[in-house]
């Protein structure tokens, strides 16, 4: 297996409000929902830096695909970094995803090492992680 990870899958309980939230609450480019003409098949793509795919699935039919059950979110089980080239952006990407339905479940604030980070939780209960690191290069657009 090569190191790369191509798509990112979100198991949502609402397509529709999920995909508004990323679409048009933190401005991901998506094309919308397609597959809708498939049982068990809608889904929403947003395209992501290096080619890496966000995708947003209903959960239903994740477990459905799989055949596993339908389980709860659990948000400290696995979180999403996003990386920021400025100290203060942490805050405006926390405060848009707030503006867009995220809940805030730790404010930007200085880190232990040396950092700047805070988490939000997306309408699902997804954690993301946005982060100031001064050790690294800025973030591609």
């Amino acid at each position: 297996m090569k190191p790369q990870i191509t798509v990112l899958t979100l198991g949502v309980s609402d397509l529709g409000r999920a995909l508004a939230f990323y679409r048009d609450g933190l401005g991901l480019p998506t094309k919308g929902i397609i597959g809708q003409e498939f049982e068990h098949g809608a889904v929403a793509f947003f395209d992501l830096s290096g080619g890496l795919k966000l995708a947003l699935w209903a959960q239903a039919d994740i477990a459905h695909d799989t055949g596993l059950p339908l389980q709860p979110v659990c948000p400290t089980a696995f979180t999403i970094g996003h990386n920021v080239a400025r100290r203060e952006e942490v805050a405006e990407v926390m405060e848009a995803a707030a503006q867009a339905g995220a809940q805030i479940v730790k404010p930007a604030q200085d880190t232990f090492w040396g950092g700047h980070a805070g988490y939000f939780r997306d309408p699902d209960g997804h954690l993301w992680e946005i982060v100031w690191n001064p050790h690294l290069l800025p973030p591609e657009d």
